[in-house]
């Protein structure tokens, strides 16, 4: 079932899908109506699961759920990611990709490969204090304490 993201535990599970791209303003509307859908109807073992969304900067999907109530299974999990794959055919954009960084250039986000970022912090264009979006992130908690981090406080600081 379908609640709001600021009623979740800091506990709760996140996953956090990157588009290649930035979104529309109307793909966003779209995208929003097909999310809080597939969220009303998303079960694990025939029990809803409490989950939310959250679009962030037209560019990421972040979703959640509160795994108190009713944790994420196999198959909840492969439910969720035949979603995003249905979203990445819609809109012709990439979201599961791991291999590439996305990250902040004053107020401008940028999208790159993982080797071109590589490329990047060794000719200097990016730094330890580049604002990097840390996907790996497993919580809410998390999610808002270190998503949105300079690199050197992230997995990306292996790069500089």
């Amino acid at each position: 079932m379908y609640v709001e993201f600021d009623t979740l535990p800091e506990e709760s599970r996140i996953w956090i899908y990157q588009s290649n791209r930035k979104f529309s303003d109307e793909e966003i509307a779209e995208i929003e109506t097909s999310l809080k859908q597939f969220l009303e109807n998303w079960a694990a073992h025939g029990s809803g699961l409490e989950a939310s969304y959250q679009l962030k900067y037209n560019r990421f999907i972040v979703i959640a759920i509160n795994q108190v109530t009713q944790a994420a299974t196999g198959c909840s999990i492969d439910a969720s990611v035949q979603f995003i794959q249905s979203l990445e055919s819609k809109y012709g954009v990439d979201l599961l990709d791991k291999m590439n960084v996305t990250f902040k250039q004053g107020e401008h986000i940028t999208h790159k490969p993982l080797i071109e970022f590589k490329k990047l912090a060794k000719d200097k264009s990016v730094s330890a204090n580049t604002v990097v979006f840390n996907n790996l992130v497993n919580t809410v908690g998390e999610y808002q304490e270190f998503w949105e981090v300079p690199a050197s406080e992230s997995w990306h600081s292996r790069f500089f």
